[in-house]
């Protein structure tokens, strides 16, 4: 996506309608979304401002955190090329966890007048976490951002970043939105009154067939997003499994170990000796800067349709039958590469494998996972560290 000017100088399409907008980004210190607001700083320089919501975290003021964030290798060309740009970003203290984002009123008129854009990628990638708080971050917390968005005046847009893993029953999954046998208000309602020992219990059975909360809260989103349409033009877009760049902002750029990437760095140093799964099974991935232009694309697509759809627009940001790799292929490469730049600091050689029996998995899990964790410990212990 060449949003930035072309060689013959004119502006492309997506770059003009950017242009003079103000955007609401949340989400924007995460992984996909700090891509994002680079990709957007950099490749659209008359975009007229970009509010981001932000909280303090680990004691560092939001003030500290946005320094922090600029001074990352990822944002290099911004400050080298379009070191103006950063001027753009006007970071709001808030939390989607809060009741109106946290927000002031005075922010909150500023937001209603000002910005035309919205995208909401604000969510908790954690599989274990507990029913409540996933709902209370993903699910709430998405309403929390659309009842803001219903006061903006001069809407274009409402982008909800979802997962192409939130319809695991679905065998072939459309780009439509699948109702929820439970509505999403319900669930919200029974994670305000039940207590966290009642929801654990039955969590199991109001999830099925989702394996975690993550996946079930993020299809109870896309549902809720759907109940907004037609009244707002919102969309939703289902990026896969999100790896390290292959170009922007950086080759290879990465900031986590989520996913994929913390499986191979753990197998790289030795530390990961088993996986439970067939190696035949096919691994559905996208590059970070592939999905966060798709976002962008999708974006502009939606907010200049001339009429609005019958349905509510979902976009699949998965590669499908391109580009098909397999987990096992996954594997050898990694493995490759691993033997030719090996890490520093390992604890065991390279030699982690997939298998596909779950009890062969577990003797491996038993003897060269928790076992030798429980030595390392036990050494550090002896020693006083």
């Amino acid at each position: 996506v060449h949003t930035h000017f072309r060689m013959n100088g004119s502006k492309s399409e997506i770059g003009e309608f950017f242009a003079g907008r103000s955007l609401l980004i949340t989400g924007a210190s995460g992984f996909m979304g700090k891509v994002l607001l680079e990709k957007l700083l950099y490749s659209c320089p008359d975009i007229r401002q970009v509010f981001i919501l932000i909280r303090p975290k680990r004691g560092k003021t939001v003030e500290a955190r946005i320094e922090d964030m600029f001074k990352s290798p990822m944002f290099h060309r911004v400050r080298d090329e379009r070191p103006d740009a950063l001027k753009k970003l006007v970071p709001l203290t808030g939390d989607v966890l809060q009741e109106r984002l946290g927000l002031t009123e005075e922010t909150q008129r500023r937001l209603e007048d000002e910005v035309s854009v919205v995208v909401h990628s604000a969510a908790t990638l954690r599989l274990e976490s507990r029913l409540k708080d996933a709902v209370e971050m993903n699910l709430i917390g998405t309403y929390r951002v659309l009842e803001l968005t219903k006061q903006i005046k001069n809407l274009k847009v409402f982008v909800h970043v979802s997962t192409a893993f939130c319809h695991v029953d679905v065998p072939v999954m459309e780009e439509k939105v699948y109702e929820s046998p439970i509505s999403p208000l319900d669930i919200m309602k029974m994670c305000d009154v039940m207590d966290e020992e009642t929801l654990d219990i039955i969590t199991p059975r109001v999830m099925n067939p989702h394996p975690n909360s993550y996946t079930y809260s993020k299809r109870l989103a896309e549902d809720l997003v759907n109940s907004y349409f037609p009244q707002l033009p919102v969309c939703i877009v289902r990026p896969s499994i999100v790896t390290p760049a292959v170009k922007e902002p950086l080759p290879g750029w990465v900031d986590n170990l989520n996913g994929p990437v913390g499986l191979l760095v753990g197998g790289s140093k030795g530390v990961i000796r088993s996986m439970h799964c067939k190696a035949e099974y096919l691994a559905e991935l996208i590059p970070v800067d592939f999905a966060i232009n798709g976002i962008i694309v999708c974006t502009w697509k939606v907010a200049t349709m001339k009429e609005r759809p019958k349905e509510m627009p979902v976009y699949n940001l998965t590669q499908g039958k391109t580009n098909i790799i397999s987990w096992g292929q996954i594997l050898e490469v990694g493995r490759g590469v691993a033997y030719q730049y090996p890490f520093t600091m390992m604890l065991w050689y390279p030699d982690g494998n997939i298998r596909s029996s779950k009890f062969i998995h577990n003797l491996y899990a038993i003897f060269c996972h928790w076992l030798p964790a429980y030595l390392i410990d036990g050494l550090f212990f002896i020693f006083g560290q």
